[in-house]
This record gives C-alpha cells, sequence and structure tokens, in this order.
C-alpha cells in the first residue's frame, strides 16, 4: 500500500468524493476486510457494499488482497491502494489554476495556485516514475517560525528572497544539454490553527493583528 497517491482521473475523482465510498476507502485503509466485514460497520447490506467495492476497484482505488472460504462462500479481501488520496487539479482540467495567468508574490490565491500546480505536477511525475520503475528524485523543507512582528517577518521574506535568488543564480546552467530543469517552490503562510488555538484566539483577537 503506497502512504499516498494522486487521482487525476475525473471519474476516479467522483467515486472516491461519495460519502459512502469514502468511508469504505477509510475502512479498508487500516486493513484488509470483505464486503460481509464492511456491511456491519457502515451500516448497509452486503450486495450494496459489493457494488461499491466494484466501483473503487475499477478506478484503481482498491485492490485485491486475497481469498478466503467462509462455509460454502469465498470472499474477496480487498484493501484501498493506498492510505490517503489527493485530487489532483487534472481532474477539473478545464478550470485548474494557472499560475502563469497572473503573478503577484503576496497574493494567498497566487499561493493556492501554485500549491495546486505542485500537486498536478509531482502526482503526474509519480505516476510516470512508477510506470518506469524508477526513482524520483524530489526533495522538500518543512517547518514553522514565530515572527515577533510584522517587520520581522518582513525583513525574514527580504532574507529569503535574496538568498533563494542567490542560489538560483549560482547553480542555474540554462545552456548544460545533459542537464534537467527543476522547479523552485517556497511559500510563507501563516500556521493552520487548531480548534482549540481558534476558540483562544477569539478571545484574544489581539495575538493575530500582525
Amino acid at each position: 500500500m503506497l502512504d499516498v497517491t494522486v487521482i487525476e482521473d475525473p471519474e476516479a475523482a467522483a467515486v472516491s468524493l461519495d460519502p459512502i465510498r469514502a468511508r469504505l476507502l477509510a475502512e479498508l485503509a487500516a486493513g484488509p476486510a470483505s464486503a460481509a466485514m464492511l456491511a456491519g460497520k457502515v451500516g448497509l447490506p452486503r450486495q450494496k457494499v459489493n457494488y461499491h467495492l466494484k466501483a473503487l476497484e475499477r478506478h484503481g482505488l482498491v485492490e485485491l488482497a486475497g481469498e478466503r472460504r467462509k462455509g460454502n462462500v469465498t470472499e474477496r479481501l480487498m484493501r484501498a491502494t493506498a492510505a490517503s488520496y489527493v485530487i489532483s487539479p487534472l481532474a477539473l482540467a478545464s478550470v485548474q489554476p494557472d499560475p502563469d495567468r497572473f503573478r503577484d508574490q503576496l497574493s494567498a490565491r497566487w499561493l493556492l495556485a501554485l500549491g495546486a500546480r505542485l500537486v498536478r505536477d509531482v502526482g503526474s511525475l509519480i505516476t510516470g516514475a512508477a510506470k518506469a520503475r524508477k526513482r524520483l528524485a524530489t526533495y522538500a523543507l518543512d517547518g514553522e517560525v514565530r515572527f515577533a512582528s510584522a517587520a520581522e517577518r518582513a525583513a525574514f521574506i527580504e532574507e529569503l528572497t535574496a538568498g533563494v535568488s542567490a542560489l538560483i543564480r549560482k547553480y542555474d546552467a540554462p545552456d548544460a544539454e545533459s542537464g534537467r530543469d527543476h522547479r523552485i517552490v517556497v511559500a510563507v503562510h501563516p500556521t493552520v490553527k487548531s480548534q482549540n488555538q481558534n476558540q483562544n484566539q477569539n478571545q484574544n483577537p489581539e495575538l493575530d493583528s500582525q
């Protein structure tokens, strides 16, 4: 089972978004199960569960994990093909975000468009690498920082921009015939608060006044 996989096909995306089928995916991500085993957990007849499982199987979201005999019946044990799924913008190709339409480094919506492109491109690369049975060379850095003030945040952004730009200028080799282009995305956004943090924030609104 993969840790995460990207859904690019529109029909597969629609199947995964069905509430019952999403529940079945969650159950099967925890371990293999038959339609009969799942029926009690989701409160549906076995035949109905089997119908949903076949739809998920057709789109590669679940797969056969094995079979077992139970009385005179052979049960098919199914499992999810991944622990979690991400729907690629390719599933809505005609209306997918295009960050090249406008560039605004201070726009949250432009950041969202960049994020959508990142999901689309990395998803396609993962699919291609899997078919070619090759490893995909990527790198990501994730961290958090608390700025003392808006001025400190602005200074950080200025230094970050200068540092990354200097590295790009240093290592960029546009004339290297054997080279390969790589995309660099750097993002800074407020940390999403948990429910408890949001409650505290409502009681102390000045905490987010930067």
